[in-house]
């Protein structure tokens, strides 16, 4: 299934603008470290932009900025025409109301000892329901996500791992959010699983108008789910476009080994691709030792 051809409602939810982030270094002599270098992304309300990159390339540090998670250097992010950059914790458990996140592993993203239905209610409570009303809300977002009204009174450990990863897309949904961060939320199922989850996401964006941030590293999971497509490099962003444009004629060789990297099931057409990435990582350490000899 493809993300919906109408890329949002063209009302801006989400703008970082030339966003800097910087890890200490090691040591007390030691530079710090750039993670991140003059990002600038936009979400619209209803839109899903996906952001793709090897690891180490920024995707997370980004998610985690925007999120509060991680310290910024320099730049600016708004939410919902408000600047968050710097926003302190108060404001960012309001945000928390319209702000989501979903993490990668499904496994130790639940604690394993409190119930579905106590996992679920505890943003709800935390945001001042009374326990009855949060607790019908845990019902209609298990409805949502296709798990039985039974998960209440279960343990995670007694679901599959697709199984997990919808309780832990319920639990961001429970507050209603208007942004969901959707970090690597699929690479750690298997690919039917992964099929079925990417179709719930897009299901829950048609109903709801909840926006996605969707990281992955993976550029044939981001074009099925996205509108846009952001592609990091090195903590820089070296292309975005129209997830039609840019995984169907990217314009940087960096996209182009991606989308090459991505399997396939024919084994001849599976060596052309690697035989075709390898020219291309040549073509650019030549034309890098070129620049560098000048």
């Amino acid at each position: 299934m493809l993300a919906d051809k109408r890329a949002g409602t063209g009302e801006r939810l989400l703008g970082v603008d030339r966003l800097v982030v910087d890890y200490p270094g090691k040591g007390s002599r030691a530079k710090p470290f750039r993670a991140l270098t003059d990002i600038d992304v936009t979400i619209d309300t209803g839109e899903t932009l996906g952001l793709v990159g090897e690891s180490g390339s920024g995707k997370t540090t980004l998610g985690r900025a925007i999120l509060g998670l991680t310290r910024i250097t320099g730049g600016t992010i708004r939410f919902d025409g408000v600047d968050i950059t710097r926003a302190d914790r108060r404001t960012r458990r309001a945000l928390s109301r319209d702000l989501q996140v979903v993490f990668q592993d499904p496994y130790t993203s639940l604690n394993p000892s409190m119930t579905i239905g106590d996992i679920l209610s505890e943003p709800l409570t935390v945001q001042g329901q009374e326990k009855a009303a949060a607790r019908s809300r845990v019902r209609e977002v298990l409805d949502q996500v296709g798990l039985p009204q039974d998960a209440i009174n279960r343990l995670p450990r007694e679901f599959s791992g697709g199984q997990r990863q919808r309780v832990a897309i319920a639990r961001a949904l429970a507050v209603r959010p208007k942004l969901i961060v959707c970090d690597e939320p699929v690479s750690a199922l298997d690919l039917s699983t992964q099929a079925k989850v990417l179709d719930l996401l897009l299901e829950i964006r048609r109903e709801t108008g909840v926006a996605y941030l969707f990281i992955s590293h993976d550029l044939d999971v981001v074009r099925h789910i996205s509108h846009r497509v952001a592609v990091m490099r090195a903590g820089t962003i070296v292309e975005q476009g129209l997830a039609a444009t840019v995984t169907g004629s990217p314009s940087h060789p960096y996209t182009r080994r991606l989308l090459l990297a991505s399997p396939v099931a024919d084994p001849d057409r599976q060596r052309e691709r690697r035989a075709h990435r390898r020219r291309l990582i040549d073509e650019q350490n030549t034309e890098s030792a070129a620049v560098q000899a000048h």
